[in-house]
């Protein structure tokens, strides 16, 4: 076992330790096939409660997305989503010519799926706020990759903003049935319907 996979194994057991990082699957089960899990981001921690709720055969085929000035801004951090979570770097500063997809795009030609947060920014206002345009063109590129809606609860809790300990806090993961682009659907009306089925596996409160 590589010094990385002990990593893995020893942050995906913290994760249930802390948050217990539960995974429902209402819409679809776990299975062994490209997808792009999509869902709502209040945390850093958020890709960390996805993978570590995902069974273990799938965490190695799973790839989230990360800033690259952010997670490469320490060796460690740089080692730990290149070695252990084998994220795909994305930089949010960029020249008018460099397309923000191409990295995304290049790991779903690969056969890898993928972790992305199509607000393109954390929120603390508790609904997600309007989706970006990535997830339309990566659907329209990709017709064949199922898009599975994902809600992640109570993360936002476990580190407060400002914090640098966690707070122990059950968390869960629903995972929603897959999606895919309608022929001739608008790109807005595609995202709208997206963000809906995000915000549609909330947990009911009583």
């Amino acid at each position: 076992m590589t010094r990385a996979d002990a990593m893995g194994l020893l942050l995906s057991a913290a994760a249930r330790l802390i948050t217990g990082a539960q995974g429902h699957w209402k819409g679809c089960p776990p299975k062994a096939e490209q997808r792009i899990y999509f869902a709502n981001h209040q945390s850093h921690l958020d890709w960390v409660l996805i993978w570590a709720a995902l069974p273990q055969e799938l965490r190695a085929v799973t790839r989230p997305i990360a800033a690259r000035d952010y997670w490469t801004a320490s060796p460690f951090r740089h080692w730990l989503t290149r070695e252990v979570f084998h994220a795909v770097y994305v930089n949010r500063q960029r020249t008018d010519d460099q397309d923000p997809l191409e990295p995304l795009v290049e790991a779903l030609h690969h056969g890898d799926s993928l972790v992305i947060f199509p607000e393109g920014t954390r929120s603390n206002k508790g609904l997600p706020q309007p989706f970006k345009s990535g997830l339309y063109h990566l659907a329209e590129q990709f017709p064949e990759v199922p898009l599975v809606p994902a809600w992640i609860d109570n993360v936002q809790r476990v580190m407060p903003k400002g914090e640098v300990v966690p707070v122990p806090i059950l968390c869960t993961v629903t995972f929603g049935a897959p999606l895919h682009l309608e022929p001739g659907e608008d790109k807005r009306v595609f995202l709208d319907r997206a963000r809906e089925s995000v915000v549609a596996l909330r947990p009911h409160l009583n």
